[in-house]
């Protein structure tokens, strides 16, 4: 067991599958999870810490960044955050600065769950921001840079997001790069690229992604 993990976003519904999927590697030395909150879902285990960080302030502490892989699935709607700023703040200004901070330490591969759609020419102003942090995550400095471009995500979420409920009612009707995709599926394909690691950027977009099988790692 060799790598050190970093899981920004581990509450999410990716995340915490990320989490899952990472504790059962057996080339995982250690699991960070670095949440706002306390988490309950996972038994305390010698590989997995837990990290309660005030994101506005996450430069005080730089040694929690001290490690070898960074995976990023930190995300919220513009409704839940209240305002573009708010959403900005949370989608770009926090993932960003986890790559930085993450990369001055030593970290060689930043793993992304972005969206499908995502541009930073895109008119959308959601797509544009993951777009804009997928340019800005390229320009780091990174080894190896993985971004996962899933669409609806399937899976247990905690609250309930209509649009989402509505799209997969539809889904028969969206073609394969628009069909929901489960969170499993999404961290497994996250996971697996991690143990690979290759060098170079990496785009894992949403047709990829349904092919994964689902608990794969």
């Amino acid at each position: 067991m060799t790598r050190r993990v970093l899981v920004v976003g581990a509450t999410g519904l990716v995340g915490g599958e990320i989490i899952d999927g990472l504790v059962r590697d057996e080339g995982v030395a250690e699991v960070r999870a670095l949440v706002r909150r306390s988490l309950d879902r996972w038994a305390p285990t010698s590989r997995l810490r837990e990290l309660v960080a005030d994101f506005d302030a996450l430069d005080a502490h730089p040694d929690r960044f001290r490690v070898d892989q960074v995976f990023c699935a930190l995300g919220t709607t513009i409704r839940k955050a209240g305002s573009r700023e708010a959403f900005r703040r949370v989608d770009f200004d926090y993932p960003f600065a986890v790559a930085r901070l993450a990369h001055a330490q030593g970290a060689r591969h930043f793993l992304l769950v972005s969206a499908v759609g995502a541009d930073a020419r895109s008119r959308i102003f959601y797509s544009r921001v993951k777009g804009e942090l997928e340019d800005a995550i390229r320009a780091v400095g990174y080894n190896a840079v993985t971004i996962a471009r899933p669409s609806v995500l399937v899976g247990a979420r905690e609250e309930l997001r209509v649009g989402e409920l509505a799209m997969k009612r539809l889904a028969y009707l969206f073609p394969a790069a628009w069909k929901p995709v489960h969170a499993r599926q999404v961290a497994s394909a996250l996971v697996r690229a991690a143990r690979e690691e290759k060098p170079g950027i990496r785009i894992l977009d949403n047709v990829a992604l349904r092919r994964e099988r689902e608990g794969a790692s």
